[in-house]
């Protein structure tokens, strides 16, 4: 019998490990990436266009964002709440769904976190031990983001209404009743206060920082971990499967025998679950508290994150490490060019659009379109 020889053995084993491995990272991120290196050459003819130097401009961006340890530290704040919220909506493309109320369902659990935090020991008239009230803080923005997310996933499921027209919709709803709140019942009642803000949350309910000298907190870890764990649901549990074949091909799910409906509500659950908990750790771990208008349009840009992230969680904190580095370095590329910050906001809309129109970064770059197309959602009228 033919005996292989080990070196071949070694090659075959290597080739396999590139094939098996390395060749779908490589094919998965080659688009994303193209379309961030085109949308920043365009938006550097657009620096040029405003009179200003593009290499000075991208060099300020870099040094703003990571330039130093302070630099990198304010680069994961920026990036932490944008974890959370691409993950929500990433999980929601996997189960063709498009959860555009994420900014909602963050504003609701900021809120919800921040009366926790400061109203629960009022109303129990005892200091509570840190590892009681800080998870009950964290929970209870878990919580109204999941119950924000259910009902258009109940509206979906049950009548068949679009959840992206719904979730529009309620962004507006919890937005004004956010003001509302912080304007009226829940506003600070310090007499020097004229912000529409909570009262400071206990400091039994504060997630503290890594280092005194940074701003970079144990949420950042936390919005790690959270991320691996949206991969382990996805691709390693029943729920997980059950979320991927519905939005893939409902029909198809359905004779399987997965109930498409509980898959749909449980998806816009958990989706808003974790919008809510981006608002709950920008409480807990850096404001303190919640005041109107601290989101940024984090939920919006949600949408952005997932897709460049091709919905999968290690790429949704990719590209929110991505935007946060742009949000962070964009005052600094301001100071030393004298450039608005707005062009930040052009660069991110060029990436939207070279991610989302991805047949123009190959027809670009020669690149030969996949035979099988990531479903984001079923269809606007389904």
């Amino acid at each position: 019998m033919e005996q292989i020889e080990p070196q071949s053995q070694s090659k075959k084993a290597k080739t396999g490990f590139i094939t098996r491995y390395l060749k779908p990272i490589f094919d998965a991120l080659l688009v994303p990436v193209l379309a961030v290196l085109t949308a920043m050459i365009v938006g550097a003819l657009v620096i040029a266009a405003a009179k200003g130097n593009p290499l000075a401009a991208y060099a300020g961006l870099f040094e703003g964002a990571f330039g130093s340890l302070r630099a990198l530290s304010e680069t994961t704040v920026w990036a932490t709440p944008y974890i959370f919220a691409g993950l929500a909506v990433a999980l929601a493309f996997k189960g063709g769904l498009f959860n555009i109320g994420a900014e909602g369902q963050l504003a609701l659990g900021a809120v919800a976190s921040a009366w926790v935090g400061y109203r629960l020991p009022e109303l129990l008239g005892v200091n509570i031990p840190t590892v009681i009230h800080l998870p009950l803080t964290i929970g209870a923005g878990m919580l109204a983001g999941a119950a924000w997310g259910a009902i258009p996933g109940w509206l979906k499921a049950k009548t068949g209404s679009h959840e992206v027209i719904n979730t529009i919709m309620m962004n507006y709803i919890a937005l004004n009743l956010v003001s509302y709140l912080l304007n009226g019942p829940w506003k600070d009642p310090d007499p020097l206060n004229v912000i529409a803000r909570t009262p400071m949350i206990a400091e039994s309910a504060r997630i503290p920082a890594i280092f005194s000298q940074y701003r970079f907190h144990w949420g950042f870890i936390l919005a790690l971990i959270v991320a691996y764990l949206v991969y382990w649901l996805l691709w390693k549990t029943t729920l997980g499967f059950e979320i991927r074949t519905a939005g893939a091909n409902p029909d198809a799910a359905k004779y399987a025998g997965i109930n498409v409906s509980r898959t749909i509500i449980l998806t816009m659950t958990i989706s808003g679950m974790l919008a809510g908990m981006a608002g709950a750790i920008e409480v807990t771990a850096l404001n303190y508290r919640h005041e109107l208008g601290f989101s940024q349009g984090y939920g919006f840009d949600a949408i952005a994150i997932a897709l460049l992230g091709k919905s999968h969680p290690l790429g949704a904190v990719f590209a929110a490490l991505l935007f946060g580095a742009m949000r962070n370095g964009a005052t600094r590329m301001q100071f030393l060019t004298q450039i608005p910050v707005d062009v930040i906001s052009v660069i991110q809309a060029l990436i939207l659009l070279f991610v989302a129109a991805d047949a123009i970064v190959r027809f670009i770059y020669r690149i030969k379109a996949p035979s099988e197309q990531v479903v984001l959602t079923r269809g606007w009228g389904k």
